[in-house]
């Protein structure tokens, strides 16, 4: 084994450098080249568009994943693409205090980037290349989100452009943050700046070299066919062989046994804090020659950029199921609501038909009605409801039909306050028992809204005149209504209101009301008489179909205090299917193109 260069193991390196010249071969963009940065354009839009925003497993995973490939479009592939004959970025990436700053310095010879004992050391990236070359990266085209700047910086969201003739055109190195560093944002800029690179130099030590971190970020560069380089650093001479054999095995158990690996013995630095040239003067031929060589640089950009276009299907298509998961997610926790919703206007229509709002005061409110024989007065007499009117004013005291029109509005109000109170609490329910929908969940949601009762109250009594107009209309050209006016209609109101409550829409007499069963007959006869036995059922039907469809809007308005928390993810019903499209859109655009050679 060769110290200080490539170790045999990996044998020949996939990047062959034949010196053709440091000027860039000219490069006439093909048309596949457009029409492959047209399916991008469209890809960045639709990963824009979807958001993932129910708590699911899913969830937090593919925004990630969708923030990630967002930012290697944005950094790399689109600008990338834009000029395949833009210098080649070597991204030196790596462990904590694996001595990569002191390499990028060696490398070219002078302290471009802060080298030292405390941690983290690099902060901000610093980006050294020729000053030829500076055009390419000072204008911001590859990654746009750091601010250039020719000083030293320990801000995050700045790179640092260094120029110097000490490394060739044609390649730039960029020094980035540690992958495994204490801080976040390094860690996350580390990242981001490995998606960008054109090629991935490792840099890890004979202590270091098996950590987890780094072999999942090398694990990730294979699979999105990232060119890596190797360097191993601080090899204690009597272990060189021991520690580069078992960091071979590794790499090639996880498939990355072609990757060049450079060996650096364990050494003093010297006194400007560099490598000696024994140690570094190898690799930094390598560079030199791949900086010289057009053809090399040209391979190892289509190499890695194809590997990051064809690594995007299978990105594509997790988020896409992932976004699909949300939609069904939310028509899942929406139909729990529909479903106790639904319940409740079963539970209220199915207590207007089985009679039971026909006890207790209502009955006993209807009994009187209809034992004082109010009824048939009203419909047949104005005379005498003015009569009764005028009594109770002097009284204080309120009519039989005024009693029993209140009751009929209490005992409705009731029943629907009820069904809309177990429907709140039911999905409420049916909502904590879900991760997605208990992180929706807020405490007034338990319960109905709080001016239901209001809105319930208004319900019953914009009804109730509803009926009194239903019962006028149909009553226009009836002689004997006609004589009571408006009373009678009242009256008739009253009876068809009662109708409503029963499943016949026949108004209880005989057996069904045991007090003033005689007044009872008569009332219904003279109702019959009036609009006749089908229309008094007909009538009932219709004030039952209007009250359901009223309590059915008022029912939907507090199911949407649920719904509409989960409308994001209905919204984004089409988002999966468009993931697919424009994926399926850049994999045919990138088999067109043909960047390695092979359309495959």
């Amino acid at each position: 084994m060769a110290t200080g260069g490539p170790s045999e193991r990996t044998g020949a390196s996939p990047i062959r450098p034949e010196n053709h010249g440091n000027r860039p071969e000219p490069v006439e963009a093909p048309p596949a080249v457009g029409r492959l940065a047209t399916a991008l354009s469209r890809l960045r839009a639709a990963l824009g568009a979807v958001s993932y925003p129910l708590v699911l497993p899913s969830a937090e995973e593919a925004r990630r994943v969708g923030s990630a490939l967002v930012a290697q479009l944005d950094d790399y592939l689109l600008p990338r693409l834009a000029r395949l004959d833009a210098p080649l970025l070597v991204v030196v990436g790596g462990s904590t205090g694996a001595g990569k700053s002191t390499l990028v310095n060696s490398l070219v010879q002078a302290p471009v980037s802060n080298a030292g004992v405390l941690r983290p050391t690099t902060k901000s990236p610093v980006l050294v290349t020729h000053p030829d070359d500076v055009q390419w990266f000072g204008r911001g085209g590859l990654l746009p989100g750091l601010t250039r700047t020719g000083e030293s910086s320990n801000a995050p969201d700045v790179l640092q452009v260094v120029a110097t003739p000490a490394i060739g055109p044609g390649l730039a190195l960029l020094d980035a943050p540690d992958v495994d560093s204490v801080v976040d944002q390094n860690r996350k800029l580390a990242a981001q700046l490995l998606a960008a690179a054109d090629l991935w130099l490792f840099v890890t030590t004979a202590a270091r070299y098996a950590d987890a971190v780094p072999w999942e970020l090398l694990t990730t560069a294979r699979l999105r066919g990232t060119v890596i380089a190797l360097v191993l650093d601080r090899v204690p001479a009597d272990a060189a062989a021991e520690v580069a054999a078992h960091l071979g095995e590794m790499l090639t158990a996880n498939e990355l046994g072609s990757a060049p690996l450079f060996v650096l013995p364990e050494t003093e630095l010297d006194q400007g804090g560099l490598l000696p040239d024994a140690a570094i003067g190898p690799m930094r031929i390598w560079f030199a020659q791949l900086a010289g060589d057009a053809g090399a640089r040209g391979t190892v950009v289509r190499q890695t950029l194809d590997g990051a276009l064809s690594a995007l299907t299978p990105a594509l298509n997790g988020l896409a199921e992932a976004a699909d998961e949300q939609v069904r997610t939310a028509h899942s926790l929406d139909e729990r609501v529909e479903s106790a919703y639904r319940n409740a206007h079963h539970i209220l229509e199915e207590g207007l038909r089985d009679g039971r709002l026909l006890r207790g005061e209502v009955l006993a409110r209807w009994q009187e009605y209809v034992g004082t024989g109010d009824l048939v007065r009203n419909l047949e007499s104005r005379v005498g409801h003015l009569r009764d009117r005028l009594l109770a004013a002097l009284s204080g005291r309120t009519t039989p039909a005024q009693n029993l029109r209140v009751a009929l509005e209490s005992q409705l109000v009731t029943l629907l306050r009820g069904v809309a109170t177990d429907a709140a609490e039911q999905a409420y329910a049916a909502w904590q028992a879900h991760p997605a929908g208990a992180a929706l969940l807020a405490p007034n949601l338990q319960h109905a809204s709080a001016d239901l009762p209001e809105r319930a109250d208004r319900l019953i009594r914009d009804w109730q005149h509803w009926v009194l107009d239903l019962v006028r209309t149909e009553a226009s050209d009836k002689r004997a209504v006609a004589r009571g006016a408006a009373y009678a209609v009242n009256g008739a109101g009253l009876a068809v209101m009662i109708a409503v409550f029963t499943a016949t829409a026949f108004i209880p007499t005989g057996l069904e009301v045991a007090a003033g069963a005689g007044s009872a007959v008569a009332a219904q006869k003279v109702l019959e008489a009036v609009f006749g036995d089908q229309a008094i059922r007909t009538l009932a039907g219709r004030a039952r179909t209007e009250l359901l469809d009223r309590v059915e809007k008022l029912l939907a308005v507090e199911a949407a205090r649920f719904t509409e928390r989960t409308s994001t993810a209905r919204l984004e019903t089409t988002h999966g299917t468009l993931l697919r499209q424009t994926a399926a859109e850049v994999e045919n655009a990138r088999k067109e193109l043909a960047l390695t050679g092979s359309g495959s």
